[in-house]
């Protein structure tokens, strides 16, 4: 199999984080892999090509993570025909872009849907994926599994929530690593307006009611192909907790991970939603929970496998990438990709 992973910018990947452990992966499999940057895609003149400046992720025996991105970085640019790649795996954060670099924030689902629409099998389902990008996704699932939310950019609206729901978690509807989240505990808050004011900047506004236990954090559930990914009889879900007072239980806000007993609870959750990310093809993502209630699916580049890897010893990544070989196996076979040019 020859697989892609398009991200932001080849330059600015972090060696330790989750794509590079599946390129990692893909390549021990025997894969062809190759790293594309948003802004490395070009549409052929003649022919109507998507074609690339790809680098290959080439894994030599004594590789780390981090000697293997150095050498991605390194390398001189490939122009790859995209058409005939046999998987592309978007790993490319809109939100990331949507700031500085605007042009760049739609196109990873727009390329997704073109190769896709060429015979390329594509994770996740571009067709899909923008509105799952949205925190606005959630609330797609049955009621029972999600907290009272209101989306808005009234402040107004915002103040009477608060008000009647009582302590909520004021955030940006396109959102990420924690930026912008507000705890509000009522609505007189003397701080209200300043905070509805600067989500508000980002766009639409989601409110949350505040779920209880949300002080202790959460827990981020990997879920592959409808079910917990599992791996060595280990489920890769662990528990975020939060640093100091901070609600926010994100690593990057400084948050740590610990292991998670996977229980019911967790399981039913998963199972009510098993049918709509099928549907969906939503085939790996990451859902955070708190008690039985889902506060954020994380559809788009969802991270972690570093925390399940140094909890439980066990890199999970090669499942997924048997998983995508799977589904492109049972996708219309389609010619190989090769350099060109």
């Amino acid at each position: 199999m020859r697989i892609a992973f398009l991200v932001n910018d080849v330059d600015t990947e972090v060696d330790e984080y989750t794509t590079t452990r599946l390129a990692r992966a893909a390549a021990q499999g025997g894969h062809e892999v190759w790293y594309v940057g948003v802004g490395d895609v070009e549409l052929g003149e003649s022919d109507g090509q998507l074609l690339a400046r790809a680098r290959a992720a080439e894994l030599g025996p004594d590789d780390t993570l981090a000697t293997l991105m150095d050498r991605v970085k390194g390398r001189e640019p490939q122009r790859v025909v995209l058409d005939e790649l046999d998987a592309l795996f978007l790993r490319n954060e809109s939100i990331d872009d949507l700031h500085e670099r605007p042009w760049a924030s739609p196109l990873g689902v727009v390329f997704g849907q073109m190769l896709q629409a060429r015979g390329v099998t594509v994770v996740n389902d571009p067709r899909s994926l923008l509105r799952a990008t949205s925190k606005l996704y959630l609330e797609e699932f049955p009621g029972q599994i999600r907290p009272r939310s209101l989306v808005t950019r009234d402040a107004d609206e915002i103040e009477r929530f608060v008000g009647t729901v009582g302590p909520s978690v004021v955030k940006p509807l396109y959102g990420a690593k924690g930026r912008n989240v507000f705890m509000v505990q009522h609505d007189g808050e003397a701080n209200l307006a300043q905070i509805t004011e600067a989500v508000l900047q980002d766009g639409y506004a989601i409110v949350q009611e505040f779920v209880e236990g949300g002080e202790d954090g959460d827990a981020r559930i990997f879920v592959l192909d409808g079910e917990i990914l599992e791996c060595d009889g280990k489920l890769a879900a662990f528990r975020r907790v939060p640093a100091g007072n901070d609600v926010r239980a994100n690593i990057s806000k400084g948050g740590r991970s610990v292991p998670l007993e996977v229980g019911e609870v967790e399981r039913g959750i998963v199972a009510a939603m098993r049918p709509k990310l099928l549907a969906d093809g939503m085939f790996f993502v990451g859902i955070d929970v708190i008690g039985d209630t889902v506060v954020e699916i994380n559809a788009e580049s969802p991270g972690g496998m570093q925390s399940i890897e140094r909890l439980y010893d066990v890199d999970a990544c090669p499942t997924i990438i048997d998983a995508v070989e799977r589904r492109t196996r049972m996708s219309t076979e389609t010619p190989q990709a090769t350099p060109v040019g």
